[in-house]
């Protein structure tokens, strides 16, 4: 009986730590009301949870001094993974996700630049944290040292781990406790069925299947079908300078606010129906608050996140050889292959994937001299200094393509700095994460102005394109809903599309036939840039031309046909069967 009493506590305490974890982390990051777990989610992340802590109490655990060593560290651990997910789902507005293990690097390199606060709900969870460490410290175990007895339960353990998972990943079990399976939501997934759960339910698309039917052959043959064999005849090759600026965004997309100024005069007046060679309007991208790279990507390759696990980063776990790209295409057709980035070479991987993404030269933070700085970052000016000192120096018989990434607008945007007075400010509004915002944003507003009024004078030919990569987090979106009666958990199908909206121009300083209120989305905008240029177009761009045709939009989150109809892709990947066939060759299937 009285190791009866002690195996009991063994047993419940893991489950109700962890099972306290899964339920805090909801509570917590989605709002004591808002959280909706239930009772079958709850029983799932308890047995999931506790198989992992009966593999390390077999493990490590030995009388009552293990058992303390056992259950300690499992409180400390799962406190650290709490506040991760809290910080995570506050800075990106995503929980954490599997493939996010591949991005502690690059998130490391940022994470002191983010402001951490914990919150009276937060504080009261750690207490009971240290509640429990306290009550388990009365619990005594004898467990026998038999290496047999510790192995076995460690191989049970793993069984019951790797059986539960397989089994979330049928159709079958989600269908019958009603769990939530859409991927493309996560916060939504790890709202509803625990953390524990979401988690491991997304590792089913940690491995990218084929499509139906895939024949590497047939592939290929597919692809050459699009080669029209006029790429060798190109008679003009101006510059091109592609500016993908960090968290840029005009957020009167998702509704009305008021400011002292306009904080993005210059864009505005660009974006504005006539403006003489300028191509203008919104991108829709694929991420949102993170995930830069993705819409990189996008942009450089013409692939699309859509076939993708959400979440995923394709430099990081899927450019591994040469991918051919906008930047490759540009190199065979004798232009000088260049990208920028102010910050450290290895974020993203960058230093690994642009060489492999055709690229001859990569200037990262170290490449700076004595930049100006706004906040801790590189500010947009100097970036653009670089690029015109670059172009000064270049051969004036050889011309290049510059894709720039800036940093300045790097979240967060709570902090207050010597170097960073904000500017802007916004009526009926407590918030000063909104004003910072704008603040900067009109900084880099500037800063292309400059640019721009640069080349415009400039010798030879030079078209600029500009884009955000995406919206800042819905800690800076929070304020413009709530002035428009809205809130992050009300917003209907249309509203949420909206947080995937940036502005986008291409813009150049000769002849170009103009256009605006263009709608478009990351994948295809290459093929815009090409088009603008005067470029042929490569085997490729031909195929998603023709898809652009079809649909205009087309994102991990939705896809807009040509009437205007937006569905999610889910519903239409019927009808992609020869899109999601080719980028599979391309990406997987060439290395």
């Amino acid at each position: 009986m009285k190791k009866l009493r002690n195996i009991i506590p063994m047993l419940l305490f893991p489950i109700i730590i962890f099972n306290n974890i899964s339920i805090a982390i909801c509570f917590l990051t989605f709002s004591l009301l808002s959280a909706t777990l239930s009772f079958i989610p709850i029983v799932y992340n308890g047995i999931l949870t506790s198989a992992f802590s009966s593999i390390l109490g077999f493990t490590i655990s030995s009388g009552s001094i293990g058992f303390i060593l056992f259950i300690s560290p499992l409180v400390s651990c799962s406190t650290n993974l709490f506040l991760a997910n809290y910080y995570v789902l506050e800075f990106r507005s995503a929980p954490i996700m599997p493939w996010d293990i591949l991005s502690i690097g690059t998130a490391a390199s940022v994470a002191n630049n983010f402001k951490y606060t914990l919150s009276k709900e937060t504080v009261f969870v750690l207490i009971g944290f240290v509640i429990l460490i306290l009550l388990e410290s009365k619990a005594t175990l004898e467990l026998k040292k038999d290496w047999r007895i510790r192995t076995g339960g460690v191989l049970a353990s793993f069984a019951l781990l790797w059986g539960f998972t397989a089994m979330l990943h049928q159709d079958s079990t989600v269908a019958r406790f009603k769990l939530y399976d859409k991927l493309f939501t996560p916060t939504v997934m790890s709202k509803r069925d625990g953390t524990a759960v979401a988690f491991l339910m997304e590792l089913k698309y940690i491995v990218v299947e084929k499509p139906d039917g895939y024949n590497k052959e047939d592939a290929a043959a597919l692809l050459a079908s699009y080669d029209t064999n006029d790429t060798e005849s190109a008679t003009h090759t101006p510059n091109i300078i592609v500016i993908m600026n960090e968290a840029f965004s005009d957020l009167s997309v998702l509704g009305d606010f008021e400011t002292n100024e306009d904080y993005m005069p210059f864009l505005h007046s660009l974006m504005q129906e006539g403006t003489p060679n300028t191509i203008s309007g919104h991108l829709n991208v694929s991420v949102l608050g993170g995930n830069t790279a993705n819409t990189e990507f996008e942009f450089l390759t013409g692939n699309t996140m859509a076939f993708l696990p959400q979440g995923s980063v394709a430099y990081q776990q899927y450019v591994k050889s040469n991918d051919y790209s906008i930047a490759t295409y540009l190199k065979s057709k004798g232009y000088d292959t260049i990208a920028m980035h102010p910050y450290n070479a290895s974020g993203w991987d960058r230093d690994k994937v642009y060489p492999l993404l055709g690229f001859d030269t990569f200037y990262s933070l170290k490449d700076w001299v004595n930049p100006v700085k706004i906040r801790k970052y590189v500010s947009d000016q100097s970036c653009y200094d670089k690029i015109i000192e670059l172009y000064e120096q270049k051969d004036a018989n050889t011309p290049f393509f510059l894709f720039n990434v800036t940093m300045q607008n790097h979240s967060s945007y709570s902090e207050e700095y010597d170097n960073f007075h904000p500017d802007i400010t916004v009526e009926g509004t407590s918030s000063k994460i909104l004003p910072n915002y704008l603040s900067l944003i009109k900084l880099s507003d500037q800063a292309l102005c400059n640019l721009i009024e640069y080349f415009s004078k400039a010798d030879e030919d030079t078209v600029i394109v500009f884009f955000g990569d995406h919206q800042p987090s819905n800690s800076v979106a929070a304020p413009v809903w709530k002035l428009n009666g809205r809130s992050g958990d009300s917003l209907t199908e249309e509203e949420e599309a909206r947080r995937y909206k940036v502005p986008f121009i291409i813009w150049a300083n000769y002849d170009i036939e103009a256009a605006s209120n263009v709608e478009t989305s990351a994948n295809y905008l290459g093929g815009h840039v090409l088009r603008a240029a005067g470029l042929p177009l490569y085997d490729y761009r031909n195929y998603l031309s023709q898809l652009e045709g079809q649909y205009p939009v087309l994102t991990a989150i939705r896809a807009e046909n040509a009437q205007g109809i937006s569905t999610p892709v889910k519903d239409v990947k019927s009808t992609l069967q020869d899109y999601m066939t080719l980028q599979y060759y391309n990406v997987f299937s060439q290395k």
